[in-house]
């Protein structure tokens, strides 16, 4: 019986069994090679994953290639970088800035730098700059490889470049090279700090870095830093300072401690780790730390003359948008070569100005009254439009007075921040009518504000908030805000434009305005209740160029929804009974500059009034072409809050809120629209109202209680 062929023994010869036998008996069957490759891949003899999976043999020989690739392509561009001529500062372009019509504002860019050699740099200047930026520097190659990559990746992925380059690769980067942030720019850096590492000695590589490194105040160098922080030559530094100044390596514009309430937290936490890792790496002694207890405050900065006046708080505030959009920091506008077209219109910035002047001469008189003394004025004007900074009143001149008064966050808004909280009880109410808005009265003749279905007015302690607007209850604010949440107040405030950091702490007066927006902010806020809802963000830089090409990232915001049409409809009837009310007022006490017409149209108006006790005194007027907020504070430097208003400017000041307005309406004079009949002003409240109306300026409003 003949076997079926599967079960029939194989026949095999003698060579083939011996092979088989030293094999084993798991060894895959294999097909002679035709012939011997030189990379035996995908492998030959092997089946399923094994075929595909890389000999030990070819990846080891591949990595070897890898290498020897790579340290040859590196070796060829090690020997064609030469170290280039250091960067002349004299070829340095200057920053101008433009006016809004494309005139020349000013033009800034003088290099503060003074050389000095590494015998004149105290030794607790050098130890602290080295523990802060390059511990192992005296040891070290002169490069970070992890560092490099680092960088290399974020570029790539286009993310925010990161920190790790040894002092030898910033000493060539300021010394040698762009700050561009680039994959090749970063190679070359790191070809040639290996040169430089290997043809300097450390002491003059040291050297070089504090002379070129940026210390911000238009400082390049610990010299130029020294006078600018301190007063004082490099080597009078003590070490305290030292630990600033190593400090402020890591980003002048983040760490200057004079440049705000955040910065100053950074520099001291900052300061203090300097100080603490010296101690780490043993350059200093655990009891020379502990002598070192009290942060050492730097200077005021101090402006170069060139922005005397105004121009140094114009200057501010586009340099602070510059940074904010489009990434441009403090070191990269020293560098120079930018043409930057700002927003700031000159004639009404000299009017602003002039008018600022004018109401304090006429109406103070520190001389005589101990309570004039120390009083500040901020102002800013906004286009209601698109939100251009069209005007600032930072303070009497930015050389003696270095704080911007128009973009500080200090002064209290007070009852100029009711309408947010106005709003706020609205927004629930009116969300289920947020459709089509009823168009067929638009503000009884004033184009642009849509009336929407009537619905009940929030009443709060017995007041409806339409008319507690007007008055000086806070109490009605108070019971809304508990009512209401807090967080939503917050959420339409910033909604509305203010800064989130400007809110104050959430508890039971953030309703009557313990938070401390700026002039700028609150300027633009209130567009949003002229604008039927629309915010848009508040801009002062319409183009960059640098070196003639232009950079990105300063197109004009775009408008979006903060609030419904509806309720902004709301607020914005109440807003033009507040601005009659305020504006009538002071023609009412025969106040010079409160007695012309000039400023007339419809004024959608917010301000402090006697019963606010927040140290301060604001006017918002907004207006279809200008919306201007006006504020007025008493501060000393030595003081850490604010001083009290009573008695600025006599008795009868309303503990001075007779100034915001005073300033506003002679400011609005001059840059204003021309006078209108009062009479035929459709949007003036008047006694002959309808029932349950307040004007004109919004819809219907009944007043059955749907609060208490």
């Amino acid at each position: 019986m003949r076997l079926p062929p599967a079960l029939r023994p194989r026949r095999t010869t003698h060579a083939q069994a011996q092979a088989e036998a030293q094999e084993g008996p798991h060894a895959e069957p294999s097909a002679a090679p035709a012939g011997r490759r030189f990379i035996d891949f995908p492998r030959h003899g092997r089946r399923g994953l094994r075929r595909w999976t890389p000999s030990w043999k070819l990846t080891s020989g591949l990595a070897a290639l890898s290498a020897v690739s790579l340290g040859g392509a590196f070796a060829a561009v090690y020997t064609q970088v030469e170290i280039p001529g250091a960067h002349d500062s004299a070829r340095r372009q200057a920053t101008v800035y433009y006016w809004a019509d494309g005139s020349r504002m000013v033009s800034v860019g003088d290099v503060n730098r003074q050389d000095v050699t590494l015998a004149q740099v105290p030794v607790s200047v050098q130890r602290a700059v080295i523990a802060a930026e390059n511990a192992d520097f005296y040891s070290d190659a002169g490069v970070s490889f992890t560092g490099i990559a680092r960088a290399a990746k974020s570029v790539v992925e286009g993310k925010e470049t990161q920190g790790g380059s040894t002092i030898t690769q910033q000493y060539v980067k300021n010394t040698y090279l762009t700050q561009d942030q680039t994959v090749s720019r970063k190679v070359k850096e790191l070809v040639l700090a290996l040169k430089v590492s290997n043809s300097k000695s450390k002491r003059e590589i040291l050297e070089g870095y504090l002379n070129t490194s940026w210390f911000g105040r238009d400082s390049y160098g610990v010299q130029a830093a020294a006078y600018a922080y301190y007063g004082v030559p490099a080597k009078d530094l003590n070490p305290s300072q030292a630990a600033l100044l190593a400090t402020l390596l890591k980003g002048a514009d983040s760490y200057d401690p004079s440049l705000g309430p955040a910065n100053h937290r950074r520099a001291v936490e900052r300061w203090n780790w300097v100080l603490d890792r010296q101690v780490e790496t043993g350059v200093m002694s655990a009891a020379e730390r502990a002598r070192h207890k009290d942060f050492p405050e730097p200077k005021k900065p101090v402006k170069p003359t060139s922005q005397a006046g105004q121009t140094g708080y114009l200057v501010d505030i586009a340099n602070k948008y510059l940074k904010s959009r489009g990434g441009i920091t403090g070191k990269d506008l020293a560098h120079g070569g930018y043409r930057i077209h700002t927003t700031f219109e000159k004639d009404r910035v000299d009017a602003l100005a002039e008018a600022v002047e004018k109401v304090r001469k006429d109406g103070l008189d520190p001389k005589k009254r101990a309570a004039d003394r120390h009083v500040e004025v901020g102002a800013a004007s906004v286009r209601p439009e698109d939100g251009a900074v069209v005007a600032v009143y930072g303070g009497a001149d930015a050389i003696t007075h270095f704080s911007n008064n128009a973009d500080t966050s200090g002064v209290p808004a007070g009852s100029a921040f009711k309408p947010f909280v106005y709003a706020a009880t609205l927004e629930p109410v009116t969300a289920g009518a947020r459709g089509p808005a009823v168009t067929g009265e638009r503000g009884q003749g004033e184009p642009g504000l849509s009336v929407a279905v009537p619905v009940p007015v929030p009443t709060f302690a017995g007041m409806p908030l339409v008319e507690a607007m007007t008055g000086t209850s806070h109490t009605p604010f108070v019971e809304a805000g508990k009512k209401i949440g807090l967080r939503n107040v917050k959420r339409m405030a910033v909604s509305a434009g203010l800064r989130e950091e400007s809110m104050a702490k959430l508890e039971p007066t953030f309703s009557i305005g313990t938070s401390t927006p700026s002039a700028v902010r609150l300027a633009s806020a209130y567009t949003t209740f002229v604008n039927e809802g629309n915010q848009t963000e508040p801009y002062s830089v319409t183009k960059v160029e640098r070196d003639g090409v232009p950079v990105d990232g300063f197109a004009k915001p775009e408008r979006r929804r903060a609030m419904s049409d509806a309720v902004a409809a709301r607020v914005s009837g109440a807003l033009l009974n507040t601005g009659w009310s305020a504006l009538d007022a002071k023609r009412a006490d025969g106040a010079d500059g409160a007695t012309s017409d000039a400023s007339r149209g419809p004024v959608w108006a917010g301000a402090t009034n006697a019963g606010d006790y927040m140290r301060s005194a604001w006017f918002i007027g907004s207006t279809r072409k200008l919306s201007t907020a006006v504020a007025m504070f008493r501060t000393k430097p030595d003081a850490p809050q604010l001083l009290g208003m009573q008695g600025v400017g006599g008795p009868d000041s309303e503990r001075g809120n007779v100034f915001p307005v005073r300033i506003w309406e002679t400011y609005q004079r001059m840059v204003g629209p021309a006078p209108s009949d009062r009479r035929a002003d459709p949007l003036r409240p008047t006694e002959e109202a309808a029932p349950g109306t307040r004007g004109r300026g919004g819809p219907e409003e009944t007043h059955e209680p749907t609060e208490t």
